[in-house]
């Protein structure tokens, strides 16, 4: 086990992750659920497929999904359509309160939720052991770093004039934004449920050679394929009660090219965060896997806290609320390293 570099490739999904929001900034005429879907299509149809096909031992991808209990894809799959209820109103999190906020609360809440319960589900005691203590302990210094983060957007909410806030967030809505963060905290967590589900997959896969660097990406097609079917499901009625369905062929061929591009690109983005998060908590000892999570969760909200700031975001602060919003961002930091006292 070597938990830096576990640290280190959960970090590079992080990086995709918290910037996947960055690109759907230059998408043109299309509204949120036309472009949110497409997205969609990208990073939770395609690129599962084409990473497991790479990264699984050549021709040994069909025969692992051939050969995994039905049990587990189902229950994979269904976790996957809770999930996708988190990752729809995920979306909207950042549509009302702008990257940092909605990022910083609905990230946190499924940082706490999706570390602690699958281990207590799993028969783990939290406090019967040194991993389990240290566990606690990390998601408690997360929980600390996402109230700091919290606190700096508070502030923010009270120094902003109605015309600066925006600016930064064109449609912002404080209370709308942080009940439908809240939502999508908790719902959020049910992917890592997924992944828990999917243990049995990992085993066929494991079986069948694959590297165990890669052993989560066939469980991925299956929770990604859930998640998909909640968001096709909501973003096809907005499209038809908005009729704006016609986004998809009225735009002009530079426009929908522009789109299809930024859209693919976010994708694609979005989805490393699980390609290296499966990488990186191969690497983490045994007792604190599980604590892998919470280490994606809080580095997402640092990296996304730092896109904030870099686009403007915070524009209009004083200089308290932004050392506080930085003190936050250190402490998210540092929570990973706890991993490194076992």
């Amino acid at each position: 086990m070597n938990p830096v570099a576990g640290i280190l490739l959960i970090a590079l999904g992080s990086i995709g992750a918290a910037s996947f929001y960055v690109p759907l900034k230059k998408v043109k005429e299309w509204a949120w659920e036309s472009y949110w879907i497409v997205q969609g299509v990208a990073a939770w149809l395609i690129a599962p497929w084409v990473f497991a096909l790479v990264f699984v031992p050549n021709g040994e991808l069909i025969p692992i999904i051939n050969e995994s209990p039905s049990s587990a894809k189902l229950m994979s799959m269904v976790f996957g359509v809770l999930w996708g209820f988190g990752g729809l109103t995920f979306g909207l999190s950042m549509r009302y309160l702008g990257v940092a906020l909605g990022q910083s609360i609905a990230l946190g809440l499924c940082a706490a939720f999706g570390t602690i319960i699958p281990a207590i589900v799993a028969g783990q005691n939290l406090f019967g052991s040194r991993a389990g203590i240290l566990t606690m302990v990390g998601v408690a210094v997360t929980v600390a770093g996402i109230s700091i983060i919290g606190y700096a957007g508070a502030l923010k909410s009270r120094e902003m004039t109605e015309e600066q806030k925006r600016a930064a967030v064109k449609e912002f809505a404080l209370k709308k934004g942080i009940l439908i963060a809240v939502f999508a905290g908790i719902m959020s967590a049910c992917f890592n449920f997924g992944f828990e589900a999917g243990k049995p997959i990992e085993d066929v896969a494991l079986a069948h050679g694959t590297n165990p660097l890669f052993q989560k990406n066939p469980t991925l097609i299956f929770i990604l394929f859930g998640g998909f079917i909640t968001n096709l499901v909501y973003c096809g009625y907005l499209n038809i009660r908005n009729k704006t369905y016609t986004d998809y062929y009225t735009s002009s061929g530079s426009v929908l090219l522009n789109n299809l591009f930024f859209t693919f690109l976010a994708g694609f983005l979005w989805f490393l965060q699980f390609h290296f998060f499966g990488m990186g908590s191969s690497k983490l000892p045994a007792g604190m896997a599980v604590f892998g999570w919470s280490i994606l969760m809080a580095l997402n909200i640092a990296i996304s806290n730092i896109w904030g700031i870099i686009l403007k975001e915070w524009k209009g602060v004083n200089t308290r609320t932004i050392v506080i919003l930085v003190i936050g961002i250190i402490v998210l930091i540092l929570s990973t390293f706890v991993v490194k006292l076992s």
